[in-house]
């Protein structure tokens, strides 16, 4: 008689994330909200990164029945908490990842939509889209400066995410393992660059959502938040495309100094007399020429050590693969620095 076959069935797990600062109020109803079944997942569990809160976030979300939670001693900000989130999701033995806000301005009930392009190995991220024109609390110039970002954000990585600060997403494992936060302001902008830069497929979904129920904590002020996302598209776009990003530096250098030497052979071969006093288009052009040279060997420079870095992301990229892809951790809360 034949011994029956081991079954083949695959579980899938799926761990929804939620980075939390102070939130003992918003954060019940986030929950409630959540679904206890998504079609194609066999395991639904519940994590939240306290960030370091000093109110009841602790206790109210293990009243609320979250199995995992990790522990900042200190507000460490959004994109280290979002990256120790999705560490311990990886130890924790999820095959997909959901981060959403703990202030409920996303509602749960997107979520099977959300995970299914994941499930059906269509996309390793599903970002969902707000539709901006339909916020009715975002004011016109939040929604154009909006639109610019999205916009700027899909030049630089290469895809076609609507709504890059949008910060409800699902991820696939292999997504999650692959991507490391380097700035600290927020990861919405980062993880999208990166995943551009490396091939990772994003797509979107269309999502409605729900009215503030407090003021934005990382947006303080319009001002800081163009400077703060302004500044991780350059600094992530000069990382990842070094050369293009110090030889555009090079041009208006280089450019004016081409410029100022034209300017001194062209009087030059007309003639002009006193043409002694035209040579400060020589020194000036030079100069120019010297540092514009200077920076695009620069470019060089980085371009070769950046040929270092991807070496490091896939060996970094390896470890994590070994150090997260083994079985689940047994401890539902685990603080960190």
């Amino acid at each position: 008689m034949a011994l029956p076959l081991p079954s083949t069935t695959l579980t899938m797990k799926l761990i929804i994330q939620i980075p939390c600062y102070n939130e003992a109020e918003t954060l019940p109803q986030t929950v409630a909200e959540l679904p206890t079944a998504v079609p194609g997942i066999d395991c639904i569990e519940l994590l939240v990164i306290d960030d370091g809160s000093t109110d009841d976030t602790v206790p109210v979300a293990r009243a609320c029945g979250v199995q995992h939670i990790i522990s900042h001693r200190r507000n460490m900000g959004l994109a280290r908490a979002f990256q120790n989130g999705l560490d311990a999701c990886l130890r924790l033995g999820a095959d997909i990842i959901v981060n959403t806000d703990a202030d409920n301005q996303y509602p749960g009930r997107y979520i099977p939509e959300l995970v299914a392009p994941v499930l059906a190995q269509q996309a390793d991220i599903v970002i969902a889209n707000r539709q901006i024109d339909q916020i009715a609390h975002f004011s016109p110039l939040k929604r154009l400066l909006q639109k610019l970002g999205s916009w700027t954000v899909r030049t630089v990585s290469g895809t076609d995410v609507p709504d890059a600060p949008s910060g409800f997403r699902a991820y696939s494992r292999e997504a999650a393992l692959r991507l490391n936060i380097l700035t600290q302001f927020s990861y919405t902008l980062d993880t999208i660059i990166q995943a551009g830069k490396m091939g990772l497929t994003i797509v979107s979904i269309p999502v409605q959502t729900n009215g503030p129920t407090r003021p934005s904590r990382l947006q303080r002020s319009m001002g800081h938040f163009i400077k703060a996302q302004a500044g991780t598209i350059v600094r992530l776009y000069a990382f990842y495309e070094p050369l293009r990003t110090f030889t555009y530096a090079s041009l208006p250098f280089l450019t004016v100094g081409a410029l100022l030497w034209l300017r001194f052979f062209y009087f030059w071969f007309i003639g002009e007399r006193g043409i002694g006093r035209f040579t400060q288009s020589i020194t000036f052009g030079t100069g120019l020429i010297l540092v514009g040279m200077l920076i695009f060997l620069f470019g060089i420079q980085a371009d070769i050590t950046s040929k270092h870095r991807q070496l490091t992301q896939e060996t970094l990229y390896r470890l994590k693969k070994l150090e997260l892809g083994g079985p689940p951790s047994d401890s539902p809360d685990q603080p960190d620095a």
